[in-house]
């Protein structure tokens, strides 16, 4: 009886599997028969625009200059900052700020903290322009007026930093309702200990782990950005004054390979050379005994050009007669100027 139930069970089970387990059909060598059909056809009068590809193709310029050849360029040169935690106080045309290198969302919830601690909370905090007004306190040395910050976060020069500019407002006790926001500081002294006192507390913290998602894109857009559209030949557009960008252009230009060898600021033009050994052993020493005897003459290989355009400032490079030189080389050498931007 047992070994009838068995043959039984045993026939059952090779049935099932063969017409697939359980009663269910094994489709998955269906789309072997599959016939192809045509395209479904919308009427006229409805709308059609929700149909389309699932996976469009992009379109690919015709260049054989892409596509017959290509260099893998070398690995470029680190910035001077990038390996080391930077908090500094910058200035430059009456203007002064804190330049750290972090992103704005890594330093929002660390500034907001660095106000809460010393008693100077927020009255409004806003992530999408980068803006923190303080609200109303008093100083034991002036118990006649009301002082107040505006705090202006926005993303730095360098790769992954952060600005923050300050401006000191102040009125009569009482009188605060009516007070309006300045484009310069009401003391500029008073200014300059905001900025030391926070600049100080971000230099001394260790841990920076916090990140803001809400404030992501804080402050705007990037200000510095690689333009290289095909058309035209690669170059850095920066949202800059022309003087900020002068400055900044020729601290980049001392660094990364780059020795400035002379410049025309009237025409917006850097005399440089550019060489690879030093860019691979860019050092202290390295600068000291690099220079060679005193009858060895440097020449320049490479022009950097500044020139204001709607509303920005534009760096290129060129050779030295003036000419567009390669667009991969080009490229490489505009990454090294703006990873050394300040």
């Amino acid at each position: 009886m047992k070994i009838l139930s068995y043959v039984i069970l045993t026939t059952i089970f090779i049935n099932l599997t063969g017409c697939g387990w359980l009663g269910l059909r094994d489709r998955t060598q269906d789309y072997l028969l599959a016939e192809a059909t045509e395209p479904t056809v919308v009427p006229v009068e409805l709308e059609s625009s929700q149909l389309g590809q699932l996976y469009p193709l992009p379109s690919v310029e015709n260049s054989t200059e892409q596509l017959s050849s290509f260099e893998v360029p070398r690995p470029q040169p680190a910035s001077v900052n990038t390996f080391e935690k930077l908090v500094k106080i910058q200035s430059f045309d009456e203007r002064r700020w804190i330049l750290i290198n972090m992103s704005p969302s890594e330093l929002w919830p660390r500034l907001r903290n660095v106000l809460n601690r010393n008693g100077i909370p927020s009255a409004r905090a806003e992530g999408s322009t980068g803006l923190i007004e303080t609200v109303w306190v008093t100083f034991s040395s002036d118990e006649d007026n009301a002082h107040r910050f505006l705090f202006k976060i926005a993303p730095g020069v360098q790769f992954d930093s952060t600005e923050i500019t300050v401006i000191h407002n102040e009125t009569p006790k009482g009188q605060q309702d009516g007070a309006l926001w300045g484009e310069i500081s009401d003391n500029d002294q008073r200014e300059l200990d905001m900025l030391t006192l926070v600049a100080n507390d971000l230099a001394g913290a260790e841990n920076f782990a916090s990140v803001s998602l809400l404030a992501q894109d804080i402050g705007g857009a990037s200000k510095v950005d690689i333009v290289s559209s095909g058309v035209t030949d690669p170059y850095i557009d920066i949202k800059l004054s022309f003087d900020r960008t002068w400055a900044s252009v020729l601290y980049a230009a001392e660094r990364g390979g780059f020795s400035t060898i002379d410049k025309d600021r009237s025409k917006g033009i850097l005399f440089v050379k550019f060489s690879e050994s030093t860019s691979e052993s860019d050092g202290f020493f390295s600068k000291l005994f690099s220079r060679g005897g005193d009858d060895e003459v440097v020449v320049a290989n490479y022009r950097i050009l500044v020139s204001t355009k709607d509303g920005s400032v534009e760096v290129s490079v060129v050779d030295v007669n003036d000419n567009s030189i390669s667009r991969p080389e080009a490229l490489r050498l505009l990454t090294i100027l703006r990873s050394n931007l300040s």
